[in-house]
């Protein structure tokens, strides 16, 4: 997220599961992307990047922040202020499922919608 996105696209996606090291390698063979660690603090997850060198995905262990996260491809929704955000989501029928964090300045969370779908928010650093 190098580069901020525009509001209301998602702007990545992260696979969390138990065994990313397997997820990596399959996700290499069947579409091609590249695997560059990214430390987590006593173990790695995994920055995918396309042929050209683009990032396109996060291939994430199923530990420390993400322990709770189902394993799912998880959207991340660029929005102006998660906290209105959230605050919307809880008032429509939605749910925190992960705290807001911060990342590279700006922050995240994980909801879910009234019908039970899993998707994080996130604020850019330079979003009001």
């Amino acid at each position: 997220m190098s580069v901020t996105p525009r509001l209301g696209t998602i702007s990545w996606q992260d696979l969390t599961v138990e065994d990313a090291e397997q997820a990596r390698d399959f996700y290499e063979a069947v579409a091609g992307w590249r695997p560059e660690p990214l430390s987590m603090g006593g173990y790695s997850d995994f920055v995918m990047s396309d042929a050209d060198g683009m990032n396109v995905a996060g291939i994430c262990h199923a530990r420390g922040s993400n322990a709770d996260l189902p394993p799912m491809w998880l959207i991340y929704i660029t929005v102006e202020d998660l906290d209105h955000s959230i605050a919307e989501c809880q008032r429509l029928g939605g749910s925190l499922v992960a705290p807001p964090r911060s990342y590279a300045g700006g922050r995240y969370c994980v909801i879910k919608d009234p019908a039970g779908a899993v998707c994080a928010l996130y604020q850019p650093p330079d979003a009001a």
